[in-house]
């Protein structure tokens, strides 16, 4: 293992050898290298559990605001994901109290008959593309109806939207990053639409209207919304497309399923599978963490995925156990900035995973899942199912 991460520990990891299954890799990391300052991000990786729950929670020494380092951001990426407090909480209280409004009964329904309708069209075919033809259609109607905004045009959001997912990996390759910006703008751009020609209804409507009582940035917010339809979308996705992968993978994974607590086994899959890899963090005040200075001014980089198979946190923790309990994995993000859509991520979960175990327990893979060229969103390019 040491050979095959020499000389690039990271970009290794997107080697087609390595990248269906790198919980070898960050295993040998965390027990060789599990703090190392890596050249070419200019920033430091943390591998391990305790070391990543340190950064989340400190958030005075750890920012996800890099202006509090003094480097500047351009318009488009000043959202949720990018402020600290005391602005990110105003955001946050914001966009918290616009969900709490939400019916979670009503959405739950609206999860459950997208998902039957769906896999009710599709389980007549010998096989079909879970990614493209129903774990991605089904992200992208639910979120949009989730916030009360038009449902995007296929052809145009998901391009879009995995361009900003690649751009996500731009410190690795910059020549990814200029098509991210061109998406985010174009994004926002659509999102601004909808809050001036009174597109959005619901959540979306009632975001737009508060942003103005609570003084909060219009373009913070329209971003922040642009944030929340693509994680509701992208990181969505792939947690239903990996998961199926684990599920489908796994001896008696469906009636293992069925006989679990359908919550537990939710918050199992995202450790398993991790869609989110990888998180950044700007060092705001010098700080010992992992037997290393971390010097303020410097960036520290937590691979999550790494940190949610850390035998040092979790029993077994390469096996897929839907009882685990307690489940302390990272997938969710910890903190100030932890996801604010992991009830609905959730919530979709359990109603894709419950549908095709109670209605289609003989569903099987069809072939070899074949990933796309990520590492801070890990996902599947395509996923060939039968459920005969």
């Amino acid at each position: 293992m040491r050979d095959l991460l020499r000389p690039d520990p990271i970009r290794a990891l997107a080697r087609p050898d390595v990248l269906p299954d790198p919980y070898p890799a960050y295993a040998w990391l965390r027990r060789h290298q599990p703090v190392f300052w890596y050249a070419p991000l200019d920033s430091w990786v943390l591998t391990r559990h305790e070391d990543c729950v340190t950064v989340f929670r400190d958030g005075e020494r750890f920012g996800a605001d890099w202006r509090r380092i003094g480097e500047e951001l351009p318009p488009h990426a000043v959202s949720i994901q990018t402020v600290d407090p005391p602005e990110h909480t105003s955001v946050r209280r914001l966009v918290m109290s616009a969900l709490r409004e939400q019916d979670a009964e009503a959405t739950a329904k609206l999860v459950r008959d997208r998902t039957e309708e769906l896999l009710g069209r599709l389980a007549a075919r010998p096989s079909f593309d879970f990614v493209t033809e129903f774990a991605e259609p089904l992200a992208l109607a639910t979120i949009a109806a989730f916030l009360g905004v038009p449902e995007p045009e296929g052809e145009f959001f998901v391009p879009a939207a995995n361009a900003i997912t690649d751009g996500m990996d731009a410190g690795l390759w910059p020549e990814r990053g200029a098509a991210a910006a061109r998406a985010r703008i174009a994004l926002g751009e659509m999102i601004d639409g909808w809050f001036t020609g009174g597109g959005a209804t619901g959540m979306g409507a009632r975001l737009a209207a508060r942003a103005t009582e609570t003084g909060v940035d219009r373009l913070l917010l329209a971003n922040t919304l642009r944030v929340l339809l693509h994680a509701g979308y992208a990181s969505a996705a792939k947690l239903l497309s990996l998961g199926a992968a684990t599920l489908l993978a796994e001896p008696g994974g469906l009636a293992r399923w069925t006989a679990a607590d359908e919550g537990l086994a939710v918050e199992e899959l995202v450790r398993h599978a991790s869609p989110v890899q990888a998180m950044a963090r700007a060092c705001v005040r010098d700080m010992e963490l992992g037997g290393v200075t971390v010097r303020a001014g410097q960036a520290v980089t937590l691979l999550l995925g790494s940190a949610n198979r850390d035998a040092a946190r979790f029993a077994a923790p390469d096996a897929l156990l839907l009882d685990r309990r307690p489940n302390p994995h990272l997938g969710f993000g910890r903190g100030a900035h932890s996801c604010l859509g992991s009830p609905f991520a959730v919530t979709q979960a359990k109603a894709v995973f419950g549908a095709i175990a109670r209605d289609h327990p003989s569903a099987r893979l069809v072939g070899t899942p074949v990933f796309r060229p990520n590492l801070t969103l890990r996902g599947l390019a395509r996923l060939e199912v039968s459920l005969r």
